[in-house]
Formats: C-alpha cells, sequence, structure tokens
C-alpha cells in the first residue's frame, strides 16, 4: 500500500464528499439490518401459533402483513441510499481521475527532451490511461465496498452476537481461512497485475510507432514482417492476461465454498442447539442465514477489492516512476519584462548527455536588437543546438545566454517561450484544420491574420487549392501535406505568433528554390521588427542576414557579413558560388 499512498492528498482534497459517503453507508446498513430481524419476528410469529395451536388467523396475517410492509419499506429505503453512496464514492473517483490525469499530463509537459528520448511514447500514452484506469478502481469501488465490507461486517457481528454468542463464533470460522486464502492470491494478483501492465506498455509503444511509421513499413513491403512481430506481442499479452484472470478466478468459488460452509455449519450447530433448548425459536436460524447471506456479497466482494488494489498498486508504482522524475529544466526566473530581442552568446559550450557528443565549444556571438544572424555549416556542426538553448529545450553546461543583457535562467520559463517563435526543423502539425495549425501560437486570431501569415510564408495559394481550403482537417502529423507545404505551414504558425525573437531551423530545406525566393522576398519585411536567427545548409537562405557565423565541429570557424565573407575564399564563399551554380544549371 505504500505506492498507493501518493493519493492520500486526493481523499483529503475530497474530504467531505468522502466522509458524507462513509455516513450514508453507515444509514443504508442499519437499515438493511432490519430485514433480518423482521424475518426472525415473522418465523417466531408463525411458530408462536403454531405451538397454541391459535385459530386467530387475522391476528397472524395482521403481524405478517406489518413486518411485510416494513421489510418492503426498510430494503427500498437502504436501497436508495446506496444509491447515494454509489453517487457520493464513485463520482469522487471520477474526480481523482480528472485530477491525477491533468497532474501527470503537465508533469509530462514539464519533463525535458531528455526524458522522451528514452521513454517510448506507448507508454506515456498507458501510464496515464490504463494505470490511471487502475487507480480509479481503488478510489472509487475499491474504497467504497471496503467501507460498505466494514461497516456490514460489524453491524452484522454485533447484531449475531447479542442474539447468539455460541452460533455466531461457529458461523464465523471459515472467515480466517478466507482471510489467509485472499492473502496469498493478493500476492500473486499483484506480480501478475505488473507483468501485464508492462507487456501492455509495449504492446502500445509498437501500434503508435506502428501507425505513425505506416509510409515507411509500406514503402518497404514489411506488413508481414510487422504482423508477426504484432502477433507475438499480442500472444504475449494474452498469456499474461489470461494467468492474471485465472488467478483472479479463484476468488469466486472461494467465496461460495466458504460460504455454503458457513450455511451448513449454521444449520447443524443451530439445529442441535435449538433441539437442546438452547436456541428457543427457529427465526433465531432463519436470521442467521440472512445475515450470513448479506456477508456473501461483501465477502466475495472482498476477494474482487483486495486484486483492485493490488492492480491499482502496480499501476501507482509506474505512475510514481514518472511522478518522482525532477525536470531538467527547471523554471527558476523571476523576469516578466518585455523583451526586445538583443541576444548575447558568452562562451557557452554544451555536451549531450546521452550520446557524450560535445555540439558546442566556447562559442562566442552577439546580435543587435532587430538583426537577423544567419548560422551555416555541415550536418552536426551543432547549428540546431544553438536554437534549443536559447528556448532552454536544453541548459547550457558552461558560459552564458543573455537576452537584453539579462542571464537566460532569469526570465519565467513561459514568458521567455511566449516571446520566442520557433520553427523545428522537422515540422509538427496536429490532427487538426489547418486554420487551427496555423493558429496554434495566437489565441483568437482572426481569419485575416491567417491569411496574411500564409501568404508571407507562401503557403496560401495552396490552400485555396483544398476543397475545404483552411478548414481541411490534416492527418496525423500533417501527413495530408507534402514535406514543403508542411514546412510552411510551420512557418506561417511562427509568423503568426508575433513574438519578438524568430528562430527558423532550416524551415526551407523541402521548399523549391523559386518558392524558397518567394519566401525570402517576403521575409525583409518581416525581419525589420524581429531579432532573427536562421539555422541553414543554403547560403542563399542567408544572403538577407545582417551577420553570418559559419559553425564546424561545434566551433566558429568563420564570421562576418555576408558581402565580407562572400570576398575571400571560405566556406561560405564555396557554398554560395557552388549552389549558384546549381541554381544556374537548373
Amino acid at each position: 500500500m505504500k505506492e498507493l499512498q501518493y493519493l492520500n492528498k486526493y481523499f483529503l482534497k475530497y474530504k467531505y464528499r468522502f466522509l458524507l459517503g462513509i455516513v450514508i453507508t453507515i444509514v443504508a446498513q442499519i437499515f438493511s439490518l432490519f430485514t433480518p430481524e423482521l424475518v426472525g419476528d415473522s418465523i417466531k410469529t408463525i411458530e408462536f401459533f403454531i405451538k397454541n395451536k391459535s385459530s386467530d388467523t387475522s391476528l397472524l396475517k395482521s403481524e405478517l402483513l406489518k413486518n411485510i410492509g416494513l421489510i418492503i419499506l426498510c430494503t427500498l429505503i437502504a436501497g436508495f441510499f446506496t444509491f447515494l453512496m454509489r453517487q457520493t464514492l464513485i463520482v469522487m473517483s471520477r474526480f481523482v481521475e480528472f485530477d491525477l490525469k491533468n497532474e501527470i499530463f503537465m508533469h509530462y509537459e514539464n519533463l525535458s527532451q531528455n526524458f522522451y528520448k528514452k521513454n517510448r511514447t506507448g507508454d506515456l500514452m498507458n501510464r496515464i490511461s490504463e494505470d490511471v484506469g487502475k487507480v480509479r478502481m481503488y478510489v472509487g469501488p475499491a474504497v467504497m465496498y471496503t467501507i460498505n465490507t466494514i461497516i456490514r461486517f460489524v453491524a452484522i457481528i454485533i447484531s449475531m452476537s447479542n442474539i447468539n454468542m455460541k452460533l455466531t463464533v461457529y458461523s464465523l470460522l471459515p472467515l480466517p481461512v478466507l482471510s489467509y486464502s485472499i492473502f496469498i492470491l493478493s500476492k500473486e494478483i499483484n506480480k501478475k497485475s505488473t507483468k501485464y501492465q508492462q507487456n501492455l506498455s509495449k504492446l502500445s509503444s509498437f501500434t503508435q510507432e506502428y501507425f505513425s511509421g505506416i509510409r515507411v513499413i509500406k514503402a518497404y513491403a514489411l506488413e508481414e514482417d510487422r504482423n508477426k512481430a504484432f502477433t507475438e506481442l499480442s500472444r504475449d499479452s494474452k498469456t499474461k492476461n489470461l494467468a492474471l484472470a485465472k488467478t483472479n478466478a479463484l476468488f469466486g468459488p472461494l467465496m461460495v465454498f466458504l460460504i455454503g460452509l458457513s450455511y451448513l455449519i449454521i444449520i447443524l450447530v443451530g439445529g442441535n442447539m435449538y433441539q437442546n433448548g438452547e436456541i428457543k425459536d427457529l427465526g433465531v436460524i432463519a436470521q442467521f442465514l440472512l445475515y450470513i447471506g448479506m456477508l456473501v456479497w461483501p465477502v466475495a466482494s472482498f476477494g474482487w477489492v483486495s486484486s483492485l488494489v493490488q492492480e491499482a498498486e502496480a499501476s501507482q508504482k509506474r505512475i510514481n516512476e514518472f511522478l518522482k522524475e525532477i525536470p531538467e529544466i527547471q523554471d527558476t526566473g523571476t523576469i516578466t519584462a518585455p523583451i526586445q530581442g538583443a541576444i548575447e552568446f558568452k562562451n557557452v559550450s554544451y555536451t549531450y548527455e546521452d550520446t557524450g557528443i560535445k555540439a558546442l565549444s566556447d562559442v562566442s556571438f552577439s546580435i543587435p536588437e532587430g538583426k537577423t544572424l544567419a548560422i551555416l555549416g555541415h550536418t552536426g556542426s551543432g547549428k540546431s543546438t544553438v536554437l534549443a538553448l536559447l528556448t532552454r529545450i536544453h541548459d547550457i553546461h558552461t558560459g552564458q545566454i543573455l537576452i537584453d543583457n539579462h542571464h537566460l535562467k532569469d526570465y519565467k520559463l513561459e514568458h521567455l517561450r511566449k516571446n520566442i517563435s520557433s520553427v523545428p526543423q522537422d515540422p509538427f502539425l496536429f490532427s487538426d484544420t489547418l486554420k487551427s495549425n496555423i493558429s496554434f501560437g495566437k489565441n483568437q486570431a482572426t481569419e485575416e491574420e491567417i491569411i496574411a501569415a500564409a501568404k508571407q510564408a507562401a503557403v496560401h495559394e495552396n490552400i485555396e487549392g483544398f476543397a475545404n481550403k483552411y478548414d481541411t482537417i490534416l492527418g496525423e502529423r500533417g501527413i495530408t501535406l507534402s514535406g514543403g507545404q508542411k514546412q510552411r505551414v510551420s512557418i506561417a504558425r511562427a509568423l503568426l505568433k508575433e513574438a519578438p525573437i524568430l528562430l527558423l531551423d532550416d524551415c526551407l530545406s523541402a521548399v523549391d528554390t523559386e518558392t524558397e525566393e518567394k519566401i525570402l522576398n517576403n521575409f525583409k519585411s518581416v525581419f525589420k521588427n524581429k531579432t532573427t536567427i536562421i539555422v541553414t545548409h543554403r547560403a542563399s537562405s542567408a544572403k538577407n542576414a545582417d551577420q553570418i557565423i559559419v559553425l564546424e565541429a561545434g566551433k566558429i570557424i568563420e564570421q562576418g557579413s555576408p558581402t565580407e565573407l562572400i570576398k575571400h575564399d571560405g566556406y561560405y564563399a564555396d557554398l554560395y558560388t557552388k549552389q549558384l551554380s546549381e541554381k544556374e544549371n537548373d
């Protein structure tokens, strides 16, 4: 139960609803106890009339009808309060489920990129859905039936003891055997539930990757191979689920056997006690049979509840593993002043922890407010790392990054990122309308603003060619669009955000040269009011920049204006000459 202690804060949050549920449960159990007593009284009345050979049947009928009416009334009241109990405690579990899912989701948002490199998406999804579902069953049905069982047990045992202690002791003899059996079975359920949930995460991860990469699988004709792998995982999942189900299935027969044994004990012992005169009325035996009958479901549910608790503990353990993850990027800043856009890197170095690759080494440069910097370099030279550090996707190891002469970490993280528009190298679009994807970074953007941004990104004409235009719904990850169209929609999204800092990470790589030229011309007006960093391997994309730096193996090997760099035989001059030659040949 150690892992489930994490949920205590939610019980405290909804303490009034929880306490109300307990009170309602007590009231429901009090009214349900009247039924055995009334049945016993009815049998006593019948027995009295038989023994005394009374001919006044009207009095007998009157007594029986009165008891029947009271039984119906008490049953209806008990049923009504049982309904209220479910409405109170089960609804509380839904609130806890809502809060827990939101807590996990927000924690996922705060975790660093390295966390997502180490963990698969399917596993993350499984923990926020399947595992939280198991925990909800503990907070709701398991807690509710535990409270109900405890109250009913206490009430019934007190009532039985007040009638006849000896018969009470005999009738409850099977319960210690039941408790020990449940203890043994619960341990097995916990083990098998953990294995099943782990396998389910693997299955979820596999299917998520399969559907996301369906293009590649079809291109390589690997459908049959992937089907075999999926079948193997499914078979393993089925085996583990069946093992868990078989263990759970032992509870039912065990309950029936032990409850049946209690019935036999009551009839045997109670019958002997009646014959010996220790029990004066047959109604007592009837009462005990009904009391034990009332314990059938609580005892049976105890086994079910025990399995729910074990499964919930296994799931909460998996959830806690992620909730205990401390985000690498800590939001310790307090500055929320307007950002103008002056950027400075001072002797910045960074090494990726997962690979050990040193991406940047003693990099220094500055960009005045409203100016444009282009970063050129081969693949793996550290260009994208500069942007990742600026947006605090990663934090620097040595050196300083300043914005408007303030250390980057001094800014409140949300404020910093809201003032930066970024177009990643691999654009991500959501399964939503084109309109929603473009306006993603700006709440309540007007249609005119969306269209203007699309025109600046040279994607408006493409969108107008679709049947539903801006209301076209994209497939997963924007699969409906071509690579170039996805990049331009991402550019439109960044432009619409109107942040003072604009970061473009090789965002024209999938665009043809004619469209690139059009976008770059549109950018001339955009760049006037923004501090812009363009990461590119195309020299043509950097020609409108105010300054250029060339990176190689994480170090700056050339730095200057486009005019200065093209004059001498350097990386930029060679690349620019080569690309101009290729463009003329085309």
